[in-house]
């Protein structure tokens, strides 16, 4: 009896802050949500545009989080449908500004050395090696194509395959390939950074 007095008194905090904002529209999980979120959302906008465009669209995702919270079903990750919510916002604000964005991947910076996903995989170490500065992989991120970029970004952000599905509303088979790409594009990027160092 004690027991369930004090959990009736008591709100335990939720698990998924994202399901009881949706449900409530209490300000204080959304608060939850900003405090868990905000930065990883920035970072994966700040590698997709600017520091200033990020700023932007970051704020305008969590407007959008206001708006549309009744959309959100509670299968889907909070982060996955946040992000999913930022991709949305960025890719129209390209758009608003005119300025083009490759959503399908037709042109490959390497596609002539394709290699067995177990090789890329097995030698993903090397993306992340100590012996290359952050400026490095920053630079040689950034030569990637949009959806490579978004691909290896959302991966480094610990996204299942199911969840960037979701976010970049694209098949696995597609996300494999563009993962793949991206993984062996850097190498060569950050290979020949190396090599002129």
């Amino acid at each position: 009896m004690l027991l369930s007095i004090k959990s009736w008194l008591f709100e335990t905090p939720s698990k998924d802050c994202m399901a009881s904002y949706a449900k409530s529209g209490d300000n204080r999980y959304l608060e939850q949500l900003i405090a868990l979120y905000s930065n990883d959302l920035y970072h994966y906008l700040v590698t997709q545009s600017n520091t200033h465009l990020a700023y932007d669209v970051s704020q305008q995702t969590w407007l959008k989080v206001i708006e549309k919270r009744h959309l959100y079903q509670a299968q889907t990750t909070p982060k996955a449908w946040l992000f999913k919510l930022a991709r949305n916002t960025l890719i129209d604000e390209y758009r608003r500004q005119q300025h083009f964005v490759e959503l399908d991947e037709n042109t490959y910076l390497a596609a002539q050395n394709d290699k067995s996903e177990n090789d890329l995989t097995s030698r993903d170490s090397h993306i992340g090696s100590s012996n290359i500065s952050y400026e490095a992989f920053d630079a040689a991120l950034k030569q990637l194509s949009f959806v490579q970029r978004e691909a290896i970004t959302l991966q480094q952000e610990s996204f299942s395959l199911t969840d960037i599905e979701l976010i970049t509303q694209s098949n696995l088979e597609t996300i494999k390939t563009r993962l793949r790409y991206a993984k062996q594009n850097l190498k060569r990027l950050l290979g020949a950074n190396n090599e002129q160092a």
